[in-house]
């Protein structure tokens, strides 16, 4: 289980992350911190493994469903939370929280830049996407 909830574990996720505007960085540790905090939190998690997915911050457990971060130059002014496409995941968020959070089809949660993440929803959001294979019958 990743315990520091300030630097990734991973050296190629710290140079990607280090690579994003400061502004970026900076969101996207928080996010980290929510997923850390969220597995923690969750008696089926034993493991997480962080790594990259499509050159992206990404965490798996092995119950779950991969979640992936990212920024992207096209929109400067958003960056998101990614979930499979395939999952019932981004769904189930939109059913739950459609008045809390923007979505990107079925496939990621969108933050503005100035959005003040709301912890607690995406904390329980991360939890379904880190235990979904447990889970998918029910959504």
């Amino acid at each position: 289980m990743i315990k520091n909830y300030e630097k990734p574990v991973s050296t190629v996720v710290a140079e990607v992350i280090a690579a994003y505007p400061e502004q970026i960085q900076t969101k996207l540790y928080y996010l980290r911190k929510l997923v850390l905090e969220a597995a923690a939190e969750l008696d089926l998690i034993e493991e997480l493994e962080e790594t990259l997915k499509w050159g992206e911050p990404s965490y798996l457990a092995p119950k779950g469903s991969t979640i992936r971060m990212d920024w992207k130059k096209k929109t400067p002014d958003q960056y998101a939370l990614y979930f499979k496409c395939t999952s019932k995941l981004v769904g189930a968020f939109r059913e739950l929280y459609s008045d809390v959070f923007e979505f990107d089809k079925n496939r990621a949660i969108v933050f503005q830049l100035e959005d003040k993440v709301s912890a607690k929803e995406l904390k329980e959001c991360i939890k379904m996407g880190l235990v979904y294979h447990t889970i998918k019958q029910d959504l």
